[in-house]
């Protein structure tokens, strides 16, 4: 079981779920790509993470928006349109008689290569496109308990390096930030940017609440998160002064609340940050609680109740 932002428990229905891959349908044993592939290769790929309410995926739209422009940053053609992808989104979801609890994850890479290199002079034939969907909730208790966060020596990096705006298959640095919080004994990495202000968690984004007010990342160095665009849109719209500016870990340190947000786990309370205690302890703090009772009536709007 994962801990923290994907922390979940087993069901045993994943053991034989389809998967979609390149068109087709196939046993999770059995759903497989080439060592030659590029995703496997050189993590040469575009991804979106997916949940499923009521047999619908809310923010479709914007995940779409995402891989669409990544892969075209990436001179990748997808060969799909968003009509074909979306369709096949939903037909891996009702193949496999999915409602609501489930993860969607939607992998596109530049596909196999006659040989092993990253120049993509080499690929031979279209990308590779794989949708796996699984039965998957976020644990309650993580949302009672809240996470603990450790600022990690990993930077985001910089544009010209790579974009941390694409939400690409190469995550090394996330995974590094990810590894050295698990060493601290830590949830998730936060993660600061190259002059040294918060950037964003290594698979979430970061908000703090100081003295009424919603603060986050200027956006400049962290990916661009379809729910942490969608909690500024909510809170701006019920009159939560907002604002994505640089901030240091010294404000984080005295901040009022704090919390994270991602497609799989929504809006998670944050309760220490460097063995810092954020604010009085009481989770969610009452500007969190709203702000996640806002989200909630966004995916209720999208699916319906759930």
């Amino acid at each position: 079981m994962s801990t923290g932002t994907h922390e979940h428990g087993a069901d045993e229905r994943n053991a034989n779920v389809l998967v979609y891959v390149n068109g087709a349908l196939r046993p999770r044993a059995e759903a497989m790509v080439s060592v030659f592939d590029s995703g496997f290769l050189m993590g040469d790929g575009v991804w979106e993470g997916l949940r499923l309410y009521n047999g619908s995926v809310p923010f479709l739209d914007d995940h779409l928006d995402r891989l669409v422009q990544g892969a075209k940053a990436l001179d990748l053609e997808i060969g799909m349109d968003r009509v074909a992808l979306t369709k096949a989104i939903y037909e891996t979801t009702r193949a496999n008689e999915m409602g609501s609890g489930v993860h969607i994850r939607l992998m596109v890479t530049r596909g196999l290569k006659s040989t092993p290199f990253q120049g993509t002079s080499v690929n031979v034939g279209g990308a590779t496109v794989v949708i796996a969907a699984e039965w998957k909730e976020p644990a309650p208790e993580v949302y009672e308990r809240g996470l603990r966060l450790f600022t990690v020596h990993v930077r985001r990096g910089r544009p010209d390096v790579q974009d941390p705006g694409w939400n690409s298959h190469s995550k090394l640095n996330c995974v590094t930030a990810s590894i050295q919080a698990q060493k601290a004994g830590a949830d998730e990495g936060l993660m600061l940017d190259p002059q040294g202000f918060v950037a964003t968690c290594n698979s979430t984004h970061f908000f703090v609440i100081r003295k009424g007010e919603l603060w986050t990342s200027t956006g400049k160095y962290c990916l661009h998160g379809v729910t942490r665009g969608k909690v500024l849109e909510l809170a701006r719209e019920a009159g939560i002064v907002s604002r994505t500016h640089d901030f240091s870990l010294t404000q984080v340190y005295d901040a009022d609340e704090a919390f994270c947000t991602g497609t799989y786990s929504g809006i998670i309370p944050v309760r220490e940050v460097d063995g810092r205690a954020i604010g009085s302890g009481a989770l969610p703090g009452p500007v969190t609680q709203q702000i996640q009772a806002l989200y909630r009536e966004a995916i209720t709007r999208e699916c319906g109740a759930v």
